[in-house]
């Protein structure tokens, strides 16, 4: 008897546990592949009408703001939800393996409510594996991964329970084509990634439906890299031209880019690429969407050449494309304040200004941009702020600006003006910063 039983404990014990295997199941491999690639997003933020779990009595409220984002470049560019990021002072990133860093606005959607942010990180970041929406079924296993109310790398299972759903949320944001789930999307999920059961990012998490259990909404990843593309190519124009227009991504995930055109006089014209080349290769780097283009040109500076792999019909040729210094004509027109202040104006509709603010001013000049790294952007003021006051002066027009800034730059006491005190509106709310102007470019640029 005893041996028997020392036998049969032999025979249990001696080979490894049958329970490790039968628990790491799809769901666990799906999860652990994609934690490395979220991160975690904070500050403080002015909630807007635009936010979808935001109460309406709650709008201009100031809150502790807190989101997902998901990591698209090993550079540090990751994409996450306009609401996100939109009011945040100063955007807070924590990586997955617990480095803190401060992001810089990259680009942003409002109407699709997508965003890219940009982090600096010490090594490179791993990146999420993009799926595609174009085959998602009712039905079939995704993961919803997020900083659920802020713990962090939460993850929550559910189904697919429907496709190409519109949801109004708020006055101010309207979806479309969205994805239904039963995974639970939390606050503080929204801009995480919902992932299919072999890993890959199908969605971007954006909101749940107040009220409802297990009524949760994704952006279909393919219009999401879509408009990250679309946002990344906006920004790389800053820096560097090729002169190559790519077609949208093909009907079938995993298919290179199309080159559309190719404008006349540019790098990619000099380079040899044409109209209807099929982009394989950028560098080391496997061009399977635009997307993968476009932050393969953000790695490189004015005078920079990479290799290009082309399919051209049935042929594959070997080229080397050279980016050059961006073309006036091609540079966005800015205003007069642009360059100076870092910020673009324009005048507030009187009509419009009563409608949306109860408040003494009589008028202001709306905010439509702010330049990252700009005096404006690093004391505090955001697209969308109504400027209402400079010092002890009213900004309802152009000229009350110049006022202001020609009396800073050229009074005999421009340091007890400078820097100069602003008011803001934002939501309910009516701010107030100090705003530094420089001295030493002489007066404001004429009008």
């Amino acid at each position: 008897m005893v041996c028997v039983t020392t036998l049969c404990g032999s025979a249990l014990f001696s080979g490894p546990l049958l329970g490790s295997d039968l628990r790491r199941t799809p769901i666990v491999e799906a999860v652990k592949s994609a934690r490395p690639s979220v991160v975690n997003i904070k500050g403080e933020k002015t909630l807007g009408a635009s936010d979808p779990q935001v109460l309406q009595g709650d709008v201009g409220r100031r809150v502790n703001g807190m989101g997902t984002g998901v990591v698209i470049d090993p550079a540090g560019y990751i994409i996450t939800n306009h609401h996100v990021i939109d009011g945040v002072r100063e955007i807070q990133v924590t990586t997955a393996d617990e480095h803190e860093y401060i992001a810089k606005l990259v680009s942003r959607d409002p109407e699709t409510d997508l965003a890219v942010i940009k982090i600096d990180p010490t090594e490179p970041l791993p990146v999420v594996k993009i799926g595609t929406s174009r085959d998602l079924m009712p039905g079939e296993s995704v993961v919803a991964v997020g900083n659920a109310y802020g713990y962090e790398h939460t993850a929550t299972r559910g189904i697919i329970s429907a496709l190409h759903r519109a949801v109004q949320v708020s006055d101010a944001q309207y979806y479309e084509d969205l994805i239904q789930t039963d995974a639970s999307i939390n606050p503080g999920n929204s801009g995480g990634p919902l992932l299919n059961i072999d890993g890959e990012m199908i969605g971007i998490n954006v909101a749940v439906r107040a009220g409802a259990q297990g009524i949760g909404f994704a952006i279909p990843v393919d219009k999401a890299v879509s408009v990250a593309a679309d946002l990344l190519a906006a920004h790389g124009l800053q820096r560097v031209w090729h002169g190559v227009q790519l077609e949208a991504d093909g009907p079938q995930a995993g298919l290179a880019p199309v080159v559309g055109s190719v404008a006349d006089e540019s790098p990619a014209k000099l380079a040899g690429l044409e109209s209807g080349d099929v982009i394989t290769r950028i560098g080391n780097l496997e061009v399977e969407r635009a997307l993968d283009f476009h932050r393969a040109i953000l790695g490189l500076d004015v005078g920079q050449s990479t290799d290009l792999l082309v399919r051209r019909g049935d042929e594959t040729v070997n080229l080397t494309l050279t980016v050059a210094k961006v073309p006036g004509y091609l540079k966005p027109a800015v205003g007069p304040y642009w360059e100076l202040l870092g910020v673009e104006l324009k005048p507030t509709p009187d009509d419009e200004f009563r409608q949306n603010y109860r408040t003494r001013y009589r008028g202001g000049l709306s905010v439509t941009a702010v330049r990252p790294d700009s005096p404006a952007a690093s004391h505090g003021i955001r697209e969308g702020d109504v400027l209402v006051g400079m010092h002890i002066w009213e900004t309802i027009s152009f000229k009350n600006v110049d006022y202001v800034v020609d009396r800073v730059r050229s009074h005999s006491d421009s340091a007890s003006l400078n820097p100069v005190k602003f008011y803001v509106l934002r939501g309910s709310e009516t701010l107030y910063g100090y705003l530094p102007i420089p001295v030493a470019m002489g007066k404001t640029v004429q009008r």
